[in-house]
């Protein structure tokens, strides 16, 4: 597929996201293992966060809908809908203040020049 309408993802993964135990959805949209782009949208039910992990390599978070926070050690960036947060190459974790998707688009490191 060529195209995606990423305001119908969001309504969907948002949808599932309410309906998870977990409180979050996600859908990758393009890339994966075979390829060294990939992006995915990310649903979270507002107080739900992905945890602190690992950045593996050069990545953005461009929220599409609500409101989230970026955590990374004592620094933290809050995002609304049309934000671009880019990705510190450090551990962080991602907070939603309120319901939320965001497209997180990434390289991995094995990938970047």
């Amino acid at each position: 597929m060529n195209k995606h309408a990423l305001t119908a993802l969001v309504r969907e993964q948002l949808e599932a996201a309410r309906r998870s135990s977990a409180g979050r959805s996600a859908v990758t949209v393009y890339g994966g293992h075979e390829k060294a782009l990939r992006q995915t949208v990310i649903a979270l039910r507002a107080g739900t966060r992905l945890d602190e992990h690992e950045n593996p390599g050069d990545a953005t978070v461009h929220v599409l809908a609500g409101r989230v926070t970026l955590v990374s050690g004592p620094d933290s960036w809050e995002g609304s809908a049309g934000d671009l947060i880019l990705v510190p190459p450090a551990r962080h974790s991602l907070v939603a203040l309120q319901d939320a998707a965001v497209l997180l688009t990434a390289v991995p490191r094995a990938h970047t020049v």
